[in-house]
């Protein structure tokens, strides 16, 4: 079934009609994920995500499908394999939501890497990673290094190294893998909340009791099995369950910066090391945009909005200053800004210093599964892991059998066009099928790149839009019905931030279109008088926390 809002109500009836194999809790990266290996390999799925899709940590991060390279500092170099030669695998499977981006890596006196051992370390990195020839690092003198980015610090310049890391859309590949996994049968819904388990007559797990958080509805969902994959939430969620163990997560901070090209006109993405504690940040091109980030510092305050406070502001701007000196950017250049928590496994008795990213599966005297920890990188792998132990579960508890994992080169929605090698190709084909449509090629180019093999149903949607009085742009107005439509858009946050991006890239658009995309969401949603005004605020509190800093404590208070 489409991820459709419309059909919001016959979603809720199959989910309590229904029995299914497997009922998962969380509709970030790592839960669409599951639900895609699962309904692939012929299961039942359910899953329930408490806020929108990717509102978490999975729309929260760098935007980089990257094989990290500073693992390879800490020596971790089974993450570093693994995660390197996912890179490509999520690049082929839908390179309408990730890029190739060749990354800077200057080197300066008294700099955290020397030439000789960065040249080893990318080295290392290749090879780890699988890179393909092209893509391989190439090491640069200072003269070269100035002619990719005459920005960076010319003072102490020895040289740099060029390698390649992959651009995402973090919340468009969690929200293009859900999609994959509602067309192969999973059924799925967003601002739902798991609020307690259920047991059968042994102790085990067999279901959950979700609340509709736009209702308050609350309705069982019953199950063979349940996975918990709610990211920072997955301590709570277990909570709810018997049987705990010692491990427990640790929150850190990730806020990240947005700066127009014209303030900051970075031609290069660059990964630097910052003057105050050495730390690597990213410095990316995007839109027109130049993004900064990430700043790691310990979070244990509310898991739902992280805030950028004005010293995390600070940290970055001085971070700009000092790698690019002859930029002079302020606080008030910064357009739009967000921040995130990632969720690392600390073991009881361990030093925080010793915080894996390394991904791991529990699994409880209940029966309950609960996966955590990882990167954006590796999601399909994590879900081949826990689903391989839901496989093995459900033929020695029910005699079930199931396929073997088959989504290494399953495309994910959007995902059709032949590979990444015959993506340009495609996006050209499509820009001139619009004009039988009479979309503008730009329009047409933007469409085609950012939803793939679904631009067809974005044409058909533009011959409508034409006719209608919203006072929307045409590219706006087709953007919002697809993704109410086939992307369970429910309140305009999920629209601005998740499924376009704008309030980080294009915070004008969200301020000039607001109320128009408000009343075009609440006549066809249905929206009661409180809930438009409730939405209304929240978008308005969203715009707030992006543009300015906050003073939100690292602990609560």
């Amino acid at each position: 079934m489409s991820l459709s809002t419309l059909k919001r109500e016959q979603i809720k009836q199959d989910l309590k009609n229904d029995t299914f194999d497997v009922v998962i809790i969380g509709g970030g990266i790592t839960g669409a994920g599951i639900a895609l290996d699962a309904t692939q390999r012929g299961m039942k799925v359910a899953l329930v995500e408490m806020q929108d899709f990717a509102q978490g940590t999975s729309s929260r991060s760098t935007k980089l499908v990257h094989g990290g390279l500073r693992y390879l500092k800490q020596l971790q170099v089974g993450v570093v394999a693994e995660t390197g030669r996912e890179r490509a695998i999520v690049y082929e499977n839908g390179p309408h939501v990730t890029t190739p981006e060749r990354m800077l890596l200057p080197m300066h006196k008294g700099g955290s890497m020397g030439k000789f051992t960065t040249s080893i370390g990318l080295a290392m990195y290749d090879r780890l990673a699988g890179v393909k020839k092209s893509e391989r690092k190439t090491m640069l003198n200072a003269k070269e290094t100035l002619a990719k980015e005459p920005l960076v610090k010319k003072s102490g310049l020895k040289g740099g190294g060029s390698y390649v890391e992959y651009r995402t859309d973090d919340a468009r590949l969690t929200i293009e893998v859900m999609k994959r996994a509602a067309e192969k049968g999973a059924t799925v819904i967003n601002h739902t909340k798991s609020v307690h388990f259920t047991y059968d007559s042994n102790e085990k797990v067999n279901g959950i009791h979700a609340e509709d958080q736009i209702s308050g509805e609350t309705y069982p969902i019953k199950a063979k099995k349940v996975i918990n994959a709610s990211g920072p939430w997955v301590d709570e969620v277990r909570s709810g369950d018997y049987a705990r163990n010692n491990k427990q997560l640790r929150l850190t901070k990730g806020v990240h910066i947005v700066i127009d090209q014209s303030k900051f006109p970075l031609g290069q993405a660059v990964y630097f090391d910052t003057e105050k504690d050495g730390r690597m940040i990213f410095a990316i091109p995007r839109e027109g945009k130049a993004y900064v980030g990430t700043t790691d510092t310990f979070y244990d305050n509310d898991k739902t909005s992280p805030l950028a406070t004005q010293e995390d502001r600070d940290y970055l701007i001085d971070a700009i200053n000092y790698m690019f000196p002859d930029v002079n950017v302020a606080d008030e250049d910064i357009e739009s800004s967000w921040a995130g928590v990632r969720p690392l496994i600390l073991e009881e008795g361990k030093d925080p210093s010793e915080i894996s990213r390394k991904d791991e599966v529990w699994e409880g005297k209940s029966g309950l599964l609960t996966i955590a920890g990882g990167k954006l990188t590796g999601y399909r792998h994590m879900a081949l892991e826990i689903v391989d132990l839901l496989s093995k579960r459900l033929k020695s508890e029910y005699g079930l059998k199931f396929d073997k994992c088959a989504t290494k080169h399953l495309p994910i929605s959007g995902g059709d066009v032949g590979g990444s090698a015959n993506f340009d190709q495609f996006i050209d084909k499509k820009v001139e099928d619009a004009k039988a449509y009479q979309i503008d090629d730009a329009t047409a180019r933007h469409f085609a790149t950012k939803y793939g093999s679904n631009v067809e149903e974005l044409f058909k949607i533009t011959q409508t839009a034409q006719y209608q009085e919203s006072g929307l742009p045409l590219d706006i107005y087709t953007e919002l019905i697809y993704s109410i439509q086939n992307e369970m858009v429910h309140r305009p946050t999920d629209f601005f931030i998740r499924r376009t991006g704008k309030l980080y890239f294009k915070i004008d658009d969200v301020l000039n279109y607001k109320d128009q995309v408000i009343d075009v969401m609440a006549e066809l949603l249905g929206y009661t008088d409180i809930q438009k005004d409730l939405f209304t605020k929240e978008l308005q509190t969203a715009i707030d926390e992006a543009q300015t800093g906050n003073n939100q404590p690292a602990v609560k208070e």
